[in-house]
């Protein structure tokens, strides 16, 4: 299979509304072969919300990898000195989580393994979803698109009439664009017409 012998870190930041669209992607990882380790913001393990409760997101991201979530700073740090990730996505990636990675601030788990993976100077995806990510937020992900190991997955305005700063990732290609992390190279086209879902 595509992902044999691979440990694909997924990490979920809080953008809650995307949590049911990433769920067939990191089962697709596991039904190639790769063992997926979860790595969970703290909203996704402290908040309910109207498309679903924490309790259900932790015990779906727990059947699906049959691994037990990675959920705060200590749990994470450990991932640098193990060199475990052959590769880690952030899947979906935050303009929250986008803007203190592209400042260096590690303050979740989420970062805290994007750091570990970069210090190994191995291959980090970001599948950004966010509201001002042609707002404030665009100086930050211009930052992170000219840093050295780090690849986005393709993205586009989802609302661009009712929402012209939001950008988010097609997060069916997340596989597509890891595998093309793994060989160095980002997915491309990077910009695409992401239609309204």
């Amino acid at each position: 299979m595509k992902w044999q012998g691979k440990t694909v870190g997924y990490a979920l930041s809080g953008s809650h509304c995307t949590f049911a669209e990433v769920m067939p992607v990191i089962k697709r990882f596991v039904d190639e072969g790769a063992n997926v380790v979860p790595i969970a913001s703290q909203t996704l393990m402290t908040t309910d919300t109207r498309f679903g409760t924490s309790e259900d997101w932790q015990r779906q991201l727990k059947s699906i990898t049959g691994n037990e979530l990675i959920s705060t700073i200590v749990e994470a740090e450990p991932l640098g000195p193990s060199k475990l990730l052959d590769v880690l996505v952030i899947a979906p990636c935050t303009g929250n989580t986008t803007s203190k990675l592209a400042n260096a601030m590690t303050d979740s788990a989420v970062l805290m393994a994007a750091k570990a993976q970069m210090r190994n100077q191995r291959p980090l995806v970001l599948a950004i979803s966010t509201n001002d990510g042609l707002g404030l937020n665009a100086a930050n992900i211009a930052k992170l698109l000219v840093c050295k190991n780090v690849y986005f997955v393709p993205f586009g305005q989802d609302n661009p009439l009712q929402k012209p700063n939001s950008l988010v990732a097609k997060m069916d290609l997340v596989p597509e664009a890891c595998e093309a992390a793994l060989k160095g190279q980002q997915l491309q086209p990077l910009l695409i017409e992401r239609t309204q879902s």
